[in-house]
């Protein structure tokens, strides 16, 4: 049976939530259970769905469901529409609270870590009418999400194809190497080499940081392998694994450090050239919407380029 659009289009959120949630614990049971549904009313509602669909989105069991190909592809793009949904909502209750206009702001972690916090509390307090939702992203993940038109504005560091989009410079930061004070390198002052460490255990951001990008690629120069021993999502992350003594990590000089672990790390500088960095801010290329170029002109005006504690660039 072929799909009928008009049908489709008669489901509530209720049923496409129901569904969802079908594939996610596997069970009609618990998801009628977390949609205020009996669970009579809840088998009705899938199978009307199905029925609408002109596709079984389950295979029935025993033991519960398990979602046929169709029922993943529902449920991937189901919780985009509920997401927007939700998203719509929102939007809708700020404008009664005076809130006219939502820029999408997707940043990388080095971005978030060391440079946009004051600023967005300082474009807030400028502009109250509009509200910043910020998503953080490995950076080639954020020119990804820019270009497929899921955020409006992107602050990410240089290094992923910029083609189709207009970039300028946000700031620019240094990677250190950080160690636990008890490692036999914490001592020195001189800036090490990174293939001079390559006999060490790191660890590391996610596949896709652009860290991690110039540490394989330095490693791949000097024909040696990178002893990846564990990846986290989190600058955070890292600097509690290596104060554990499980490695060494490469991270932004101005990533912050808990006063706890202060006490247990070290940086030392990196001397090769890669670890002078530049982060760029960048929207659609021909972007002519107003609010987003104001956004951009404040992140990149001079007088906003102030390291954290007022030290200029």
């Amino acid at each position: 049976m072929a799909p009928n659009p008009y049908n489709l289009a008669r489901f509530d959120l209720v049923s496409i939530r129901l569904a969802v949630d079908c594939v996610r614990t596997g069970s009609l049971t618990a998801a009628a259970h977390d949609s205020n549904l009996a669970l009579a009313a809840a088998s009705r509602r899938i199978r009307e769905l199905e029925s609408a669909l002109g596709d079984a989105l389950f295979e029935r069991h025993p033991r519960g469901l398990l979602p046929t190909q169709a029922g993943r592809v529902f449920a991937k793009h189901g919780i985009n529409l509920l997401q927007t949904m939700d998203q719509l909502g929102g939007e809708l209750s700020d404008l009664r609270l005076g809130i006219a206009r939502h820029i999408r702001l997707c940043a990388s972690s080095a971005a978030i870590s060391e440079f946009l916090p004051p600023l967005l509390v300082s474009y807030g307090a400028l502009h109250p009418q509009i509200r910043l939702d910020l998503e953080e992203q490995v950076s080639h993940l954020v020119v990804s999400t820019l270009k497929e038109g899921r955020a409006d504005v992107a602050v990410f560091v240089e290094g992923p194809d910029t083609t189709g989009l207009q970039t300028q410079v946000f700031r620019h930061d240094e990677l250190v190497v950080l160690m636990p004070v008890t490692h036999r390198l914490a001592k020195g002052k001189k800036p090490l080499l990174f293939a001079d460490l390559l006999d060490e255990e790191w660890i590391s951001l996610t596949t896709g940081a652009a860290v991690l990008q110039k540490q394989q690629e330095a490693a791949l120069a000097a024909k040696r392998p990178l002893k990846l021993r564990m990846q986290v999502r989190s600058f955070d992350a890292v600097c509690n694994l290596v104060a554990s003594g499980l490695g060494i990590a490469i991270l932004p000089k101005g990533a912050g450090l808990s006063t706890q672990q202060s006490g247990q790390l070290c940086r030392r500088p990196l001397a090769d050239s890669w670890a002078q960095r530049c982060l760029l801010v960048a929207t659609a290329e021909g972007q002519r919407d107003a609010a987003i170029a104001s956004l951009v002109d404040f992140l990149v005006t001079p007088s906003q380029n102030a390291k954290p504690g007022g030290r200029k660039q």
